[in-house]
């Protein structure tokens, strides 16, 4: 096991590492997801101040986020924001599951295989020498790790025609982190869980917008309030880099087959795994006029 001290702004831990100035919050937890992934080994984060009796131990909930379809063009009716939340201490071992189903297809090297819907569905590239069966039920099973209590999704689907002029990066993200958000302040209220959230993208992404919408909502507020339980603007990852940001391709790629194509053989899987509380679904959005 790793154990990260950290003291003022100086990181060290077991192996050599640069002194690293950063936010406490944000870069230990990315941090901490990068050694578990690399190195294949729990990682536990010890933050304090001087003097050394005030140490304190901080997690947070990351929701790990991509979408599915695009935002502009008329070839598609449909663009998708979906994400699956994780608390911090469990993504080492979720991505170890999800390991071990990439490992089917390489198994002297699962790193190199990158579990994403469109190309895993089509076959296209590196999936095209696999049986479309194999494909598919490597999907499904990746999926099925999502149980709906350790680890939740959040989404937000938009009819960009029927929203038109509006922007539908700006829809689904103001719907997909305001949901994240009231999950948050939930556990806070009814469980006494507190905790502060990240959301994590995929390199691809868009961004600089959605990290201006992230402040804005922050600071100046969103159509039903201001984010309170954030603890910093959206962080963007290689998906090469984790698991998890794969994970959420794989979901937002199943809703958006269910809207987009018709096809629910994935979505029937992961139906039961949105945020719910009191019998109520808090975590999916469609909007539409």
């Amino acid at each position: 096991m790793f154990v990260i001290h950290v003291g003022s702004w100086l990181l060290k831990s077991g192996f050599h590492i640069h002194t690293i100035k950063f936010r406490l919050g944000i870069l230990c937890s990315a941090l901490m997801q990068h050694i578990e992934l690399f190195y294949n080994s729990p990682c536990r984060l010890y933050a304090y101040n001087h003097p050394p009796e005030n140490r304190g131990i901080f997690f947070m909930f990351l929701l790990y986020a991509d979408e599915s379809g695009t935002p502009t063009g008329s070839d598609q009716e449909h663009f998708v924001l979906a994400g699956v939340s994780v608390f911090e201490r469990k993504a080492h071992w979720l991505s170890l599951e999800l390991d071990k189903i990439a490992a089917r297809f390489m198994p002297s090297d699962s790193r190199q295989v990158e579990l994403h819907g469109s190309p895993m569905f089509a076959g296209r590239n590196f999936w095209r020498k696999f049986p479309k069966e194999d494909r598919l039920s490597a999907i499904k099973d990746a999926l099925r790790l999502i149980d709906g209590r350790h680890y939740r999704i959040f989404a937000s689907v938009v009819n960009k025609r029927s929203i038109s002029p509006s922007d539908p990066v700006y829809s689904t993200f103001q719907q997909l982190v305001t949901r994240f958000d009231y999950f948050l302040a939930r556990e806070h209220t009814y469980f006494n869980n507190t905790h502060r959230g990240l959301i994590v993208f995929d390199k691809t992404s868009k961004e600089g917008p959605i990290q201006s919408l992230a402040r804005d909502f922050k600071v100046d507020g969103h159509h039903w309030g201001r984010l309170r339980n954030m603890a910093e603007v959206p962080a963007f990852i290689d998906s090469k880099a984790t698991r998890l940001i794969q994970l959420a391709d794989l979901v937002a790629y199943s809703i958006f087959r269910r809207y987009e194509r018709h096809d629910n053989q994935f979505y029937k899987i992961i139906e039961r795994s949105f945020d719910f509380h009191g019998g109520v679904q808090h975590a999916l959005a469609m909007l539409s006029r």
